[in-house]
Parts: C-alpha cells; sequence; structure tokens
C-alpha cells in the first residue's frame, strides 16, 4: 500500500444511514479508522485484544466510539478495524501493534483537528446548506491538501446531498499528502455515486451540502 486514510464521519449522519441503536450522536467528527488504500484482513491471525488498548480507553470511547451501538462496553468496531486494517498497516514499525496503531490515530486525528479548523472556519451544523466547494476550499487551505470528502446522496425529493465523511491522506512517514489521484480518478467517483441510497460516496460538487445537528 502507499498512503493511510484518516476516516472521520460525522456521528448524525452514520445515525441517518442505519436503522440502528443510535443514542444522543457525539456533536462532533469522530474516527473512523485509519486505513491503508490496499489490502484487508492482512493477517488473520493476529487477533485483536483489548487488553493492550486499555491505557488508551478514554480517549478511545471519546475521540472512537462505536457510533450504532451506543453501549460503552462493546470493543467490536474497534476489533474489526484492527482486523481489517490495523493488521495491514502493521507494516509500518510506527504501526507495528495494537498500541501503537490505535494510539497513533488518536494522535494523527488530535493534530488534524477537523473540529476545531471547522469551527474557526464558521462551518458547523446548521438547517441552512452549504456549497461544497466552500467546505473544500476552507479545508485546503488550512491544511494545503486535499481531503477526500463523501456524502450520502440526496433520498427522493431531496435537493441535498448530506455531508458523512471527510478523509485525510497520509504517507508512510505519516505526513499529510493529498487524496486525489491525478489520472483517472474522475471516472472512480463516477460510479461511488450510484451505489445504493444509504451509501457514502464522493460528494457531488454541484449539489448544496447538508451538515445535520440531529438525527432526523
Amino acid at each position: 500500500w502507499k498512503k493511510l486514510y484518516l476516516a472521520h464521519h460525522w456521528p448524525v449522519t452514520v445515525c441517518k444511514m442505519s436503522a440502528n441503536d443510535c443514542q444522543d450522536p457525539p456533536d462532533y467528527w469522530t474516527i473512523h479508522g485509519l486505513w491503508p488504500d490496499k489490502g484487508e484482513e492482512c493477517n488473520r491471525t493476529w487477533h485483536f485484544n483489548v487488553t493492550e488498548i486499555k491505557d488508551l480507553m478514554p480517549d478511545m470511547r471519546r475521540y472512537w466510539p462505536d457510533v450504532l451501538h451506543s453501549s460503552l462496553n462493546r470493543t467490536y468496531f474497534w476489533k474489526h478495524e484492527w482486523e481489517k486494517h490495523g493488521t495491514c498497516a502493521a507494516t509500518l514499525q510506527v504501526l507495528d501493534s495494537q498500541k501503537k496503531y490505535f494510539g497513533k490515530t488518536l494522535e494523527l486525528y488530535q493534530h488534524v483537528d477537523l473540529n476545531g479548523y471547522l469551527l474557526k472556519a464558521g462551518i458547523k451544523p446548521s438547517s441552512t446548506y452549504y456549497k461544497m466547494t466552500a467546505i473544500k476550499e476552507v479545508l485546503t487551505g488550512f491544511y494545503g491538501v486535499t481531503p477526500k470528502i463523501q456524502c450520502l446522496p440526496p433520498e427522493e425529493g431531496e435537493k441535498a446531498q448530506t455531508i458523512g465523511q471527510i478523509e485525510f491522506c497520509f504517507t508512510k512517514e505519516l505526513e499529510l499528502r493529498n487524496c486525489t489521484e491525478p489520472k483517472a480518478a474522475s471516472s472512480r467517483a463516477q460510479t461511488d455515486l450510484q451505489l445504493g441510497a444509504e451509501e457514502l460516496s464522493v460528494c457531488d460538487d454541484t449539489l448544496p451540502v447538508y451538515y445535520p445537528s440531529q438525527v432526523q
């Protein structure tokens, strides 16, 4: 793999996508995961062990909660992220244990401080719509790189898409880099848009964006 995606998701939108037992989703962007751009489940024998990250628990619960299943003692979400993505990221020395993988992800999340930057730019949950290009310009201006922004396409009768996920890309040296690939990226974005109703896909620059403050 060549790069890592640090994915933040917007809990209210995650809840909107699923009929699960979402209760009072956090009103800040939380971590979805840290994902190498290729490979999944690279080492099926390397099982998740929650005791290895017990020191990280307060931060894990706060910044990397299982939004869909709100009871605190669930570790399924972290297990899934470790087994699917962490075992692949572990080829890097700086991520080669569960403690390092989860700890470094929390560090990158604090470093990026997406919540802080959006607030500084005056972009906050609202009942009015934003322009996708305005959000992109703010983020690219702050970070100097292009993130990948994903939305829920408009439902029947809606005119706006709903922002759901913002991913920042990192090199293997854990430096921020652009998420966009120079070639053939546009055709990929098109196919993403035709997925099922409740799937996130790359946001459409031409549609207004809804940044919801509560689950409808």
